[in-house]
């Protein structure tokens, strides 16, 4: 059965995002308050059913290891019975090595696999590392933030024969696979229009990158970039974008960003129909992390498709909070009647456990990793619109301009 090894970043930062909030639940200064805390937790429940075996976790700043471990064994252990929560850690010994992933992948063998949550800009060189080495990934979305490091996943996960998926979850929520299908019955695309921010607090979790190795577009309009890919495929292609954005906030008191940091960015993205020559759509993407404060919910998000509309959760009222949104089919933490972890039909848990579940069978020959390029899974191959889209979203801010997207000897490229 596979290993496990959950990514890592290569600069050195205070901020350990590959063993943070979405890793271990852990910040830096205590349990993370959201609910973007699965993939350790995930995995922890995956070996328990026998799934998983191995499972390493590997960091920038080893230093951090024991509060990690303090705080699963408490908000872990503490919460569920029979949690295994061993794992080897990387770097060893307290030490601090931008390139720990290199030694923990080496200590893999082909058909393990790794799980990449880090900063943006270094999912590519991880990804393309392990792949290499014949171990299966899934990486965190974006996949990368260039199309041509895009392209190159895709030709080197099919030249070393393993499964490369992205870790796109909201394919898995029920409310917009359920819309998905809805959308297959209202004739040709025209409308799209698409909306997510987080709250302010999120650029002080991610001033070590925001703005340097990464957007706001990047790290939350990927979400349903992804999603207008996946129910347009086979319908329509983007053909297009022009892109905006809204600053002032995340550079000043008291974020400190860096310069380049956008508070808000819209992406216009054409959309020409595969079918029917004259029929033409328009989708609009925008993403902000400068949401106010305590605005009752860690992500808000909208989408509406030609008068279909996607809205999910229920609102909560306590006295130290306020009023809260609750998201049920992202992640369940409350236990079951016998103690243990009730969080399997949760999105965030589905969509690790279908790349699991996808390495085990290429591993027992039951399957070829090119089959589930044919599905509605986030291959690397499936997903490489929106990578062109977000790709072609940042040069358009960078250089004013529009820019196209074609495809060209069976690949696609910018103009």
């Amino acid at each position: 059965m596979p290993s496990r090894i959950l990514g890592q970043k290569k600069t050195q930062q205070d901020y350990d995002s590959s063993i943070g909030e979405y890793t271990t639940g852990w910040t830096g200064s205590g349990a993370s308050k959201s609910d973007k805390k699965v993939v350790g937790l995930t995995l922890f429940d995956l070996r328990r059913l026998g799934k998983v075996d191995r499972l390493g976790m590997v960091g920038v700043n080893g230093g951090k290891f024991p509060a990690i471990r303090q705080h699963l064994a408490e908000n872990i252990g503490g919460v569920y019975k029979d949690m295994d929560l061993s794992f080897e850690e990387f770097p060893k010994q307290g030490k601090t090595d931008p390139d720990a992933y290199k030694e923990a992948i080496d200590r893999l063998s082909p058909g393990d696999a790794v799980i990449v949550f880090t900063p943006d800009s270094t999912h590519y060189a991880i990804s393309l590392y392990a792949i290499e080495r014949g171990i299966h990934v899934l990486v965190t979305k974006p996949a990368t933030q260039l199309l041509s490091h895009h392209n190159a996943l895709i030709a080197a996960a099919k030249k070393h024969n393993v499964v490369c998926f992205v870790e796109h979850h909201k394919r898995f929520d029920p409310v917009y696979s359920d819309a998905k299908a809805r959308v297959a019955s209202l004739g040709e695309f025209n409308f799209f229009s698409a909306w997510m921010s987080q709250p302010k607090s999120q650029l002080e979790t991610f001033r070590a990158w925001a703005g340097k190795d990464s957007d706001i577009s990047y790290y939350l309009s990927s979400h349903h970039i992804d999603i207008s890919c996946w129910i347009l495929d086979g319908k329509a292609v983007p053909t297009r974008v022009v892109a905006s954005a809204a600053t002032g906030i995340a550079t000043s008191e008291p974020y400190n960003c860096v310069p380049e940091t956008e508070d808000t960015i819209t992406l216009l993205v054409d959309w020409q129909s595969i079918n029917s020559p004259k029929h033409k759509g328009t989708a609009v993407y925008t993403a902000s992390w400068t949401a106010p404060l305590k605005s009752g919910v860690h992500s808000s998000q909208h989408w509406y498709y030609m008068g279909e509309k996607a809205h999910r959760g229920y609102d909560v009222t306590v006295d130290d909070v306020g009023k809260s949104w609750s998201n049920p089919f992202y992640m369940k933490y409350s236990p079951s009647e016998s103690g243990h972890f009730d969080g399997q039909r949760g999105y965030g848990y589905v969509s690790i456990e279908k790349f699991i579940d996808a390495a085990r069978s290429v591993n027992a020959m039951k399957s070829k990793p090119a089959d589930y390029d044919a599905t509605g899974l986030p291959t690397i191959a499936n997903t490489v619109l929106t990578t062109a889209i977000l790709n072609a979203g940042r040069i358009s801010l960078d250089e004013k301009r529009p820019v196209g997207i074609k495809q060209q000897s069976g690949s696609w490229v910018l103009e």
